[in-house]
C-alpha cells in the first residue's frame, strides 16, 4: 500500500545573524568581522526584489543627511532591530553581496551603522568593512 507523501513544512526564513548579534553585544571587532565574513546581513529595502528574478535584489535603502549630504548605510543583525520608521522591506544578503555593494558605492557611502537603534549599535567606515570582508 502506497502512502501519501506529506509536504515538508518549510520553516519561515529567519532574517537574522545571531553571530553578528552576539559580536555587536560584546563590541568585539574581530567577532564582528568573522560574523560578516561567514553569515548574512539584514539590509533595509526601498523596493523589494522581484521573486521571479533571482538577480533582482531590490533597491537598498540608505540615509542621506539633509544638512551635509553624507550617505549612511544601515545594516542589521536581526530584522527585529530595524526601526519601524524605516521602509518595511528587508533582504538577507550574503557576505559576497555586501562586499560587492560596498565596493560599488564606497565613494558615496560615508559610514555604515549596525543596529543603529540598538540594542548594541556599532559604526564603521566602508573601507574598514571592505578590508574585513577581504581578509
Amino acid at each position: 500500500m502506497a502512502g501519501k507523501k506529506r509536504a515538508k513544512k518549510q520553516e519561515p526564513l529567519e532574517f537574522r545573524n545571531t553571530q553578528l548579534t552576539d559580536a555587536l553585544q560584546t563590541q568585539d571587532m574581530a567577532a564582528v568581522a568573522f560574523a560578516l565574513r561567514h553569515g548574512p546581513t539584514v539590509v533595509p529595502l526601498m523596493r523589494p526584489g522581484d521573486r521571479d528574478n533571482p538577480l533582482d535584489v531590490g533597491e537598498v535603502w540608505t540615509y542621506r543627511d539633509p544638512k551635509t549630504g553624507d550617505v549612511a548605510l544601515l545594516l542589521f543583525s536581526d530584522a527585529a532591530h530595524k526601526p519601524a520608521t524605516l521602509p518595511p522591506g528587508v533582504a538577507l544578503q550574503s557576505p559576497a553581496w555586501l562586499r560587492a555593494f560596498l565596493g560599488a558605492h564606497e565613494n558615496e557611502i560615508t559610514t555604515v551603522f549596525f543596529d543603529i537603534a540598538g540594542p548594541h549599535p556599532m559604526q564603521a567606515s566602508p573601507s574598514d568593512l571592505i578590508a574585513v570582508l577581504d581578509a
